[in-house]
């Protein structure tokens, strides 16, 4: 059974990670609307992730005997203005999922829930990978600046991306 405050913390990262989603398939729609259909299709594939990160949450918190409580999910913005602040703000959105990640292990260690830990591990190593490739991200485009030819080879590029969910638990 796991401890009202670990179930409430997880709750509160479910809601997170939804409106992850939301803020990626809004920056989808920002990108498709301005025809960089590749940058549109890496959102769609992020926002998907973002929804297995949800679900990850949610089926351990009911197979740990807790009560699943989804909240409303806060419209995100809408207008990203340029290629590099959409990402500015991918990357700084996943630094934030990674402190509250870090802040839910806190949690585990110090209640001695070992179980809870060996998920948050899981999204611990997971962040590092998320914020590794926004970052990348962001410094490619802050290389290009302003060169239309370079930024529709980025396009290309990231319009090859796909989203396979892991096929292992961990």
């Amino acid at each position: 059974m796991i401890s009202k405050k670990l179930q409430d913390a997880i709750n509160a990262q479910i809601n997170r990670e939804l409106y992850s989603e939301y803020l990626y398939i809004s920056m989808q729609a920002w990108f498709a609307n301005n025809n960089l259909d590749g940058f549109a299709n890496w959102m769609d594939a992020q926002g998907k992730e973002e929804r297995f990160h949800a679900m990850k949450f949610f089926n351990f918190l009911i197979e740990r005997g807790g009560k699943v409580e989804l909240k409303a999910i806060d419209k995100p913005v809408v207008d990203f203005k340029s290629p590099l602040k959409a990402f500015t703000m991918a990357l700084e959105h996943e630094q934030f999922i990674t402190k509250n990640i870090n802040d839910l292990m806190d949690i585990a260690i110090k209640e001695k829930d070992h179980a809870s830990r060996g998920l948050l591990q899981w999204f611990v190593d997971e962040q590092v990978e998320e914020e590794a490739t926004a970052d990348k991200i962001v410094s490619r485009l802050k290389m290009i600046g302003d060169n239309a030819h370079a930024l529709f080879m980025i396009d290309s590029e990231l319009g090859q991306r796909v989203f396979t969910p892991p096929t292992t638990t961990e």
